[in-house]
């Protein structure tokens, strides 16, 4: 048994790795021609360039193994049917189970493989990715700002703060104003700045002037230089969740930012709905595998059908399943959802196909 464990292993993981490489050969292909006018138009030099693209391949494994883990596991069993091999497996009294099990522990080790990739070395490579494109690519300074997709928090139950823009590393807030009201959702002050800075754990407003609206209608204006505030938010906050990038953020800063977020009220509906994705995502390889050999052999029985099936019934159920997910991922987003239920809700729903047709597989 462990022979035919190893050969069924070694063949699948040959496969999987022809089509992984066929899959990033594509895409950086493309993605290399999008961009790379953008980029000479700024002189930049070749080793940024290949740094860059460098940076951006986990990223870009974590959005194909999935799929080609569905792809190899239909090209796998298609050429072992059509060399009659899973009859021969079968005739020994070999089980279904026993034969999927070699594709499932190769999804495993793809699911721990994603599971890294999403808590840490897909933030940390993606932000050193942007940093390359925007101050050594593009010639940007490193003080460089970018609008904020988000740019109201409400940063305790008496304040709102708006920002429109954020330094790249998350450290200078520019054309900040900070709202404080009463009880009776009255306003009491106003203070805006050209800037805030932080540094030594605490934040800085610079150039502003703070409004008092006074209870006889009277408004009290009062400039400043610098003046100290009170935020518990820190950079990855405005760089990550708040920029509508928390894809930037360990599963670690998520987890900080939720708790921080969590004691002022802030809605983070979105921040949530991503964590619970990323954290959902990575199971998709051992579903791919259920629904790839469920749909290999009810094609035909044992002995498979056409590699061009193969491939276009992966193409088809990657396309399905990544459709569903950034919907449900939306919703979450929106607040339609429970972000729970958004980042799980289409490997639910998936992993109950595969089921359904593994249950349905005459064998």
């Amino acid at each position: 048994m462990p022979i035919i464990f190893r050969y069924l292993f070694r063949e699948y993981a040959k496969i999987f790795f022809m089509c992984f490489a066929g899959l990033m050969t594509i895409y950086l292909v493309i993605d290399f021609f999008e961009k790379v006018r953008r980029f000479l138009s700024h002189d930049a030099q070749w080793v940024d360039v290949l740094s860059y693209f460098v940076l951006k391949v986990p990223a870009i494994s974590f959005q194909i193994i999935p799929l080609a883990v569905l792809m190899s596991t239909l090209l796998t069993l298609g050429l072992l049917s059509r060399n009659n091999e899973i009859t021969a497996l079968r005739s020994c009294g070999i089980s279904l189970p026993w034969i999927a099990s070699p594709f499932l522990a190769f999804a495993v080790m793809m699911t721990l493989v994603l599971l890294l990739f999403s808590s840490t070395v897909i933030p940390l490579a993606t932000s050193k990715a942007e940093q390359i494109r925007a101050v050594y690519i593009e010639k940007k300074p490193p003080s460089a700002v970018v609008k904020l997709q988000q740019p109201w928090v409400r940063v305790d139950g008496d304040t709102l703060l708006h920002v429109s823009s954020i330094a790249i590393g998350g450290d200078r807030l520019a054309d900040v104003q900070m709202f404080h009201f009463d009880h009776n959702f009255r306003l009491i002050d106003m203070t805006e700045a050209r800037e805030a800075h932080y540094a030594d754990r605490s934040w800085t407003l610079h150039e502003g002037f703070l409004r008092r609206f006074n209870r006889d209608g009277s408004v009290t204006v009062t400039d400043f230089n610098r003046k100290p505030i009170s935020l518990t938010m820190i950079p990855s906050d405005f760089t990550g969740g708040l920029a509508g990038e928390s894809e930037l953020m360990t599963f670690h800063d998520i987890r900080e930012s939720r708790n921080r977020l969590y004691q002022h009220g802030s809605q983070i509906a979105r921040l949530l709905t991503d964590y619970y994705g990323r954290i959902a995502f990575p199971l998709v390889t051992i579903i791919m595998v259920l629904v790839g050999i469920a749909l290999s052999l009810r094609r035909s029985g044992t002995r498979g059908g056409s590699m061009a099936i193969g491939i276009g019934q992966a193409l088809v159920v990657g396309f399905l399943y990544w459709a569903s997910h950034s919907i449900a991922i939306a919703f979450g987003r929106g607040g339609a959802l429970p972000p729970v239920v958004a980042g799980w809700l289409t490997n639910v729903l998936f992993t109950s196909y595969g089921l359904y047709l593994m249950l349905k597989l005459r064998y």
